[in-house]
């Protein structure tokens, strides 16, 4: 699991000139200016995560030294700034190098050179105001998140499952983990060995690519949320991960998954992820929905219903529609929901 760092980058003009400078733009660092500045082993660490010569930085003075050591290649930054999450990234290159930082950004007259500098393999940037994170568990409302942070793994794992973050380091590790059985379940006759399964994540070079921030869900959600008429939405931490929505319920709770699409795959997610989170609600689930943008296939709506999950979709803007699972076998599935599970 990745580190999740929250790292404050637009609060004042100072910093917004960094962010003009180094995550707007990419930075040559093959430069005749640069290249000098840095040591023959840090050339080689960012041409290795870079290979075209050039990225996007971002550093912290000496005062965080201490957490800057704590971090690794494929840890995700959160860059705050005006009651937003305004970029997410993946780190990749970390040196420590103040020639090289103030050859971008200079010193700050108060802390000196931004010398902690780091990478980043992956950046986007997004409009993530404070209180959707506010709104995932373990979260104050009212955290500004001031000065850099890293989260615990607790938090660090809801962020990055509550704001729908995919880093595509883990879906690499997942990639070079899966090789080697898809060739011996080619073959039928290869045995893997144990340590080729466990081949570590430094066994291959991590190239630049896309970081994907899933955002459809959110929205979705925020739309049924004001549909609803919720004044104060909940979401609930699981042991198996993080619900879009929990609704109170007189009798009871009702637990929803949102969805970006609703063809078979994401119906077929959809139900699994509710019939896991189900067991793990503070109050009796008494009712499961998935919600999507539009109206699934009749079978992929059977198949909802056989499981006694309700299918709830768009059908204009600011509106939904239900369509519930038939009462008899909603009724029979409830004891399976509410099995309590010791996690």
């Amino acid at each position: 699991m990745p580190l999740v760092v929250i790292q404050p980058s637009y609060g004042n003009p100072a910093a917004r000139r960094h962010w003009r400078d180094t995550l707007d733009n990419v930075v040559d660092f093959t430069h005749t200016v640069r290249a000098p500045l840095l040591t023959p082993s840090q050339r080689e660490q960012l041409q290795g995560f870079h290979p075209g010569g050039s990225a996007r930085f971002w550093g912290a003075t000496g005062r965080q030294d201490r957490k800057m050591e704590r971090l690794s290649p494929g840890d995700v930054v959160l860059f705050t700034g005006l009651n937003h999450v305004r970029g997410i990234g993946e780190i990749g290159a970390l040196l420590r190098n103040a020639a090289f930082a103030d050859s971008m950004w200079g010193a700050d007259e108060d802390n000196g050179s931004w010398h902690n500098v780091y990478s980043l393999l992956s950046f986007t940037t997004v409009q993530i105001p404070y209180s959707e994170i506010w709104d995932l568990p373990g979260f104050n409302a009212g955290d500004n998140f001031m000065g850099l942070r890293i989260l615990d793994p607790e938090k660090a794992a809801t962020v990055l499952d509550g704001l729908g973050i995919e880093t595509q380091t883990e879906a690499r590790d997942d990639d070079s983990l899966q090789g080697p059985v898809a060739r011996a379940l080619r073959t039928h006759t290869d045995i893997v060995d144990g340590e080729v399964l466990r081949t570590p994540s430094t066994r291959y070079r991590l190239e630049e690519r896309e970081l994907i921030v899933h955002r459809t869900e959110a929205f979705l959600v925020q739309e049924y949320v004001g549909f609803l008429g919720v004044d104060r939405p909940q979401r609930l931490r699981t042991p198996a991960g993080i619900t879009d929505l929990h609704l109170a319920l007189p009798d009871g709770s009702e637990v929803v998954e949102a969805k970006r699409a609703s063809s078979r795959r994401f119906v077929r997610e959809a139900l699994a992820q509710l019939l896991d989170y189900a067991p793990h609600t503070p109050q009796p689930a008494i009712r499961l929905s998935a919600l999507f943008p539009e109206r699934p296939a009749d079978r992929d709506l059977e198949l909802l219903h056989r499981y006694g999950v309700d299918c709830v979709h768009r059908t204009a803007p600011a509106t939904f529609e239900r369509t519930s699972a038939p009462q008899e076998t909603r009724a029979s599935m409830m004891s399976l929901w509410q099995q309590r599970r010791h996690d």
